[in-house]
């Protein structure tokens, strides 16, 4: 969800004074470079996807680095005992490697990987030997992998091909001819994926494989999809799985149910039958009961998830709790306990959950491994024994992996500590802002490098995007990019971020983005009210939904010396005919469809604005985004350009909506643009001096 050049803090200090010269040698000395650059990209490594094993004794996990000489990010899967902290490299090589899933005896480890030098096929690596073998030969990757109670086989999703609508036929192609590509004909309601590209013809489907190899059988059928997370019965006779097996499954992309499907017969049960998505579902360790997450469906852009239980054959439905300050997002049922992860107060946390709705809050505080910007989030998993495994929050590096046992809480890796040793980075504070209306805003500023109390500096209010999303105290890559070029970053959670409650993330229902105005200029007014910020110097930047937001500010406001508005949305009416969720963005963001509610589509889009815009703005998308889509980011330059605006248009090749879609490189350069047109307006910016 590039004209590129890179700014660089890149000038080399001499020494503070020679020593002793001897024999008229030159004894001066470059420094070492000591804030954060576009380089330092290079060599960051993220730790993801913690896997511990069933009696909690070791984790796998994901890691992923950046390499400069292949400008990617590589991943490979590595080991950790848990008892000695000792680290080594389990699958690593050629290809992409990831998913690390123990069986349930903790003998094997399956996973995906690019290895054969094809697409992505599940493999699996016996403990004991080392070795590794190929499982399957597929025409699709699979995802959602799951081992049998007895570890004799694995189920998974992966997409079946299909035909695809044909219309009429072509003259036969002599032989030798060399002609154009055949007709691209599309039928379908989303027929393009952010990051996927354009939809291919098929449906996903669940399947089963020998855990030693051999052909797969296919479980389900039809024209819809199904995926998602799969779950065993503990007595290893059904699987568990979320699909919309509705006649009109593609026009309504909230709905989903909770599915049996007997291994044996094939048969397959709905559990679930409410209008709204039900799914995640985790099975008790005895098999008598399942808990899922789903909420009514009322039309509204969010609704927050609640947890539920219900027995094995889908009777007994009750609610468990309904004090989550957000939507539960991950769910593990362990013979320790019913395990969630969930935003809270910018950050993201682990709670066991009782069944009579108790919550008991763990230790462990998630990291994001979305490195580029402060959101919060984390990946965790946990063992028999309640031994959780996950990934580390820090706004100094990236994430590690920690773990949480009886004993205590650890960090077992230190993954950026020696490529980040010696880097004077920007120090993240809380700040007090209260909206208008009299309602707490959270948030904080990362101030740069060498900050002295008492100055004011440049600042950049940069916003998240989501809009249903939060950021925290997090490790951002931008923003130390930021920090050393001077800059401080003020960020915050306006209403519509999660966390915080419903009432909270309902402020912009209806009203998006039109009431965050207000939130936002007060997190500017308490920047420098507490004299961090210069106000003289104030930049505005966002993506996504924090595009549209940077959009929206300056057709509001001529605070901001200049601005930077990433992958915006500008028209709401070409957005939700354009957008990959064709079917969502009108009916549940905008309240109905561009012909029936025109003017409210046009009263909360930027374009509404335009007259008022006198901003220098700089725009920048990535050339195959389609969650906000290129011609979102061109309507918004053609209106500058028409208004007489300072503008540039920065197009990111091969790139989609998400950041880390960007090679480093581009990631860096992207950062460096920013820059760049910020220092053009900067008061004392070098070249005014």
């Amino acid at each position: 969800m590039i004209a590129r050049f890179f700014l660089t803090a890149a000038c080399l200090a001499l020494a503070s004074g020679p020593l002793a010269a001897q024999d008229g040698a030159d004894t001066s000395t470059e420094a070492p470079e000591t804030k954060f650059t576009g380089e330092d990209l290079f060599g960051l490594s993220v730790a993801s996807d913690p896997q511990i094993s069933p009696d909690g004794s070791r984790i796998a996990y994901v890691r992923r680095t950046n390499d400069i000489m292949t400008d990617k990010a590589v991943s490979s899967i590595w080991l950790i005992d848990v008892s000695t902290g000792a680290e080594t490299p389990l699958v690593t090589g050629e290809g992409s490697h990831g998913s690390p899933r123990w069986s349930p005896d903790g003998t094997r480890l399956a996973y995906i990987s690019t290895e054969s030098g094809g697409g992505a096929e599940l493999h699996v690596h016996w403990m004991a030997t080392g070795q590794s073998a190929n499982i399957t030969a597929l025409a699709e990757g699979p995802s959602g992998l799951a081992w049998s109670p007895d570890g004799t086989s694995i189920a998974y999703t992966a997409r079946v091909p299909g035909k695809g609508l044909t219309l009429g036929k072509p003259p036969a192609k002599p032989e030798g001819a060399e002609w154009g590509k055949p007709l691209q004909i599309i039928d379908r309601v989303t027929y393009r994926r952010d990051g996927g590209t354009y939809v291919k013809p098929g449906t996903r489907q669940l399947f089963l494989v020998s855990a030693t190899g051999g052909a797969p059988r296919q479980l389900t059928f039809g024209e819809y999809d199904n995926g998602g997370a799969v779950e065993w019965a503990p007595d290893g006779k059904a699987l568990y799985y979320t699909a919309n097996r509705r006649e009109n499954w593609e026009l309504d992309e909230v709905e989903s149910e909770v599915y049996r499907l007997d291994i044996a017969s094939g048969a397959i049960t709905a559990l679930t039958d409410r209008d709204g998505p039900d799914g995640s579902p985790q099975v008790s360790p005895d098999g008598r009961m399942i808990a899922y997450l789903g909420y009514d469906d009322v039309g509204n852009a969010y609704d927050q998830a609640q947890l539920y239980v219900m027995n094995a054959d889908g009777s007994g439905k009750r609610l468990v709790t309904g004090d989550f300050p957000a939507s539960p997002d991950a769910m593990e049922w362990t013979g320790a306990g019913l395990f969630v992860s969930y935003e809270a107060d910018g950050e993201h946390r682990v709670a066991k959950i009782a069944l009579n709705g108790r919550k008991q809050e763990l230790a462990p505080r998630l990291g994001s491994t979305y490195y580029a910007l402060p959101y919060t989030g984390g990946e965790w998993s946990v063992s028999k024994d309640g031994t959780i495994a996950f990934t580390t929050a820090s706004a100094l590096a990236p994430p590690d992996i920690g773990v949480t046992t009886r004993a205590g809480t650890r960090t077992l890796t230190a993954l950026n500590a020696m490529h980040l040793a010696g880097k004077e980075l920007g120090q993240t504070i809380e700040l007090d802002v209260t909206a208008p209306d009299g309602v707490k805003i959270p948030a904080w500023i990362m101030l740069p490098p060498g900050y002295k109390a008492g100055d004011k500096v440049p600042t950049i209010l940069e916003m998240h995007g989501g809009p249903y999303a939060a950021y925290g105290p997090e490790f951002s890559a931008d923003y130390q990019l930021y920090g050393a070029a001077g800059y401080a970053v003020v960020f915050s959670n306006p209403g519509g971020s999660t966390g915080y409650g419903e009432e909270f993330a309902d402020r912009i229902e209806d009203n998006y983005p039109i009431s965050n105005h207000a939130e936002l200029m007060a997190v500017v007014d308490a920047a420098i009210a507490k004299g961090y910020a210069d106000p003289d110097n104030l930049f505005v930047t966002g993506g996504s939904g924090g595009g549209i937001l940077t959009a929206w500010l300056v057709g509001k406001t001529d605070r901001f010396k200049a601005a930077a508005s990433h992958k915006p949305v500008i028209n709401w009416v070409s957005q939700a005919l354009v957008a990959d969720g064709i079917p969502y963005f009108g009916p549940y963001w905008l309240g109905g469809l561009p012909w029936d509610r025109p003017m409210h589509y046009w009263e909360r889009g930027p374009l509404a604005n335009m007259n008022n815009v006198k901003t220098p703005t700089l725009v920048l998308v990535g050339a195959d985004d389609y969650r906000t889509p290129r011609s979102e980011a061109e309507q918004f330059y053609a209106a500058l350009k028409l208004m007489g605006v300072d503008t540039a248009l920065v197009v990111t090749p091969d790139s989609s909506h998400n950041n880390l879609s960007q090679t480093p490189s581009q990631q860096a350069a992207r950062t460096a643009s920013v820059i760049a047109w910020f220092d053009k307006y900067r008061e004392g910016a070098k070249g005014e001096e």
